[in-house]
């Protein structure tokens, strides 16, 4: 998505993401929001390091070498996070986390911020809802460790979800570190970020003889030809 924002010249582009939940966990009535602190340390610390960029590299031969150069410029400077306070109670479709930046930038950190987010408020809330069933005073201690999703997480799951047998991970850390292939899809902010066909810089590409070929013009005939009448410019030109 990055290099597709880059490669349209978009990725400067001012761009706002709310960071919200549609329904409260354990089919409760309330959340305790969670996680701002681990969120603002990683978006303040947010590079790609030299190892970080080769991998990419190599994940992307055929990439623009122009397209390192920006991943190995930025950080985090023009970011700006608006944030409901710590340990509040909130509700579905309000948003947590506002932030603001530039686009391509602001798309790289969603995946974190969201897992930060949406795994300290999960474990924050049933905390609380523990303590309103315990009372006040009684001791409640927590033994998660043993059954938690090993000591990092996401990452764990990412490298046995391989050992079991899947192919592929969304885990552009666990590839690097374990080896595992590297496979994703892109977010609907990565469509609603193009409104129409104005917003590509091309709509042609190289064939593998290297001829021009019209690709925007071959995406309107497939999509006729299957019927997809409904889909409008904005999702075409992502």
């Amino acid at each position: 998505m990055a290099y597709a924002y880059w490669k349209s010249n978009r990725h400067e582009s001012h761009a706002v993401f709310d960071l919200f939940f549609r329904k409260n966990p354990f089919e409760g009535e309330f959340t305790v929001f969670a996680g701002l602190e681990e969120a603002v340390r990683f978006v303040s610390a947010f590079r790609f390091s030299q190892a970080d960029l080769e991998y990419v590299r190599s994940l992307m031969p055929a990439c623009d070498p122009a397209y390192f150069e920006w991943l190995a410029s930025i950080d985090c400077s023009r970011v700006r996070i608006h944030a409901i306070r710590e340990g509040t109670v909130v509700f579905p479709r309000i948003p947590l986390l506002i932030v603001e930046g530039p686009l391509a930038i602001c798309q790289l950190l969603e995946t974190t911020l969201l897992t930060l987010v949406n795994y300290a408020s999960l474990v924050t809330t049933n905390a609380a809802r523990f303590r309103i069933a315990a009372g006040a005073d009684k001791t409640l201690l927590e033994f998660g460790l043993r059954r938690a999703q090993g000591p990092d997480g996401g990452v764990s799951a990412s490298r046995y979800s391989y050992i079991g047998g899947f192919d592929a991970t969304s885990n552009v850390l666990a590839g690097k570190l374990f080896g595992v292939p590297v496979r994703g899809t892109h977010a609907h902010a990565f469509v609603t970020a193009f409104t129409d066909l104005d917003a590509l810089e091309t709509h042609t590409i190289s064939d593998a003889q290297g001829k021009t070929v019209d690709f925007v013009g071959l995406v309107r005939q497939c999509r006729e030809e299957l019927g997809f009448t409904r889909t409008n410019e904005g999702e075409l030109a992502s």
